[in-house]
C-alpha cells in the first residue's frame, strides 16, 4: 500500500463498515478479487475530507456507514468476467431486477476500469448512531437503476431530502457526486486523477 493511502478505520473509528466485496451480499453474490479483509482503504487525503463529514454529522446524531472505498483494479476485472456471464443472475432479484444482464456495459454500470482503483472514491450512506439504522435513500447500495439517480424526482419526499443530505454534506467537504449513484462520491482534488492502482486490501 502507498504511504499516503490508509486504513480508513484507523482515520473514523466512529463509523461504521459494511464491505460488501468481502462478503457475498453484493451483486455478484460472492467474494470480490483483491478484497483480502474487512477493511476500507483510502488515500490519505480523502480520509481526511470524510472525517469532515463525520464531525459535520454527529450534532444530529448521524454517522456514516462506508461500502467501499479503494478498489483493486483485480476486482473490477472479476465484475467484468462476472457481467459477460449472462447465465449468472443469481442476485438480479435483489440488485437489478429491471435492467437486463447484457446491458450492463452498454448503460455504464460496469466498465474496464473504475475511479474507486484511483483511491479516492467512497460509496457510503448516512446512519442513525442510536439505532445503527440507515437513513431511508430510496434503495439499497449498488441498485442498478434509474433510482438510484440522486435526481430522480419520483422518489418520496424524505428519501430526497435524506439524499440531499448526503449530498451536501459530502460537497461541503470537498467531494463531488455522481449523477446515477447517490452513494458515490470522489475527492475534488484526487490525488491521483490518472493513476489505477492494483495492490490488494489485505
Amino acid at each position: 500500500m502507498p504511504a499516503d493511502f490508509c486504513y480508513l478505520d484507523r482515520i473514523i473509528p466512529g463509523a461504521v463498515y459494511d464491505v460488501r466485496y468481502f462478503g457475498t451480499d453484493n451483486f455478484v453474490g460472492e467474494r470480490i478479487d483483491g478484497y483480502h479483509v474487512p477493511r476500507i482503504i483510502l488515500s490519505r487525503d480523502a480520509a481526511a475530507a470524510l472525517a469532515g463529514v463525520q464531525k459535520d454529522l454527529a450534532p444530529f446524531g448521524l454517522g456514516l456507514k462506508i461500502f467501499d472505498g479503494y478498489r483493486p483494479q483485480d476486482a473490477v476485472l472479476h465484475f467484468v468476467r462476472w457481467a459477460k456471464d449472462l447465465d449468472d443472475t443469481r442476485m438480479k432479484a435483489r440488485y437489478y431486477p429491471d435492467v437486463q444482464k447484457k446491458n450492463l456495459f452498454r448503460d455504464g454500470y460496469i466498465a474496464e476500469k473504475s475511479g474507486h482503483s484511483r483511491g479516492s472514491t467512497v460509496d457510503l450512506t448516512i446512519i442513525d448512531l442510536k439505532t445503527g439504522q440507515e437513513l431511508d435513500m430510496g434503495t439499497g447500495f449498488d441498485y442498478f437503476g434509474p433510482k438510484s439517480w440522486p435526481a430522480n424526482k419520483e422518489m418520496g419526499i424524505q428519501v430526497r431530502a435524506n439524499r440531499a443530505l448526503l449530498r451536501e454534506t459530502m460537497v461541503r467537504n470537498g467531494f463531488r457526486p455522481l449523477k446515477e449513484e447517490w452513494w458515490h462520491f470522489t475527492l475534488q482534488y484526487e490525488p491521483y486523477p490518472d493513476t489505477y492502482f492494483n495492490f490488494p486490501v489485505k
